[in-house]
């Protein structure tokens, strides 16, 4: 199987089912250091916590992110500030996770 940073996001509009937690765990193997999560809706979301030295150091990251996420066409959420960020992954379209998603995630590894 080709492995995950080397494939394209493929946009969602809805339509088609959200993994369920089966495939989730299949696809979380292939990431490194991802947890996955449920919101307050029961809607799974990937998140992962990165950790830097200083604020200019995960400003840096967080700005090849916003490359990565642009070029993609898929967007995740950002949290960051002195020595860390948060990345948290979904499909808002299918409330929940897709194969891209974890195409996003593996490219982010990559950084």
């Amino acid at each position: 199987m080709e492995e995950l940073h080397k494939k394209k996001c493929i946009p969602c509009e809805g339509g088609i089912p959200a993994f369920d937690i089966k495939e989730i765990h299949k696809y979380l193997k292939k990431v490194d250091g991802w947890d996955v999560l449920e919101d307050k809706n029961n809607n799974f979301y990937i998140e992962k916590n990165f950790k830097f030295k200083n604020y200019f150091e995960s400003e840096k990251f967080i700005l090849k992110v916003g490359k990565i996420a642009e070029t993609e066409g898929h967007h995740p959420d950002i949290n960051f500030g002195w020595g860390y960020a948060k990345i948290k992954i979904s499909t808002h379209a299918i409330k929940g996770l897709a194969e891209s998603d974890f195409v996003l995630a593996a490219k982010i590894d990559k950084i």
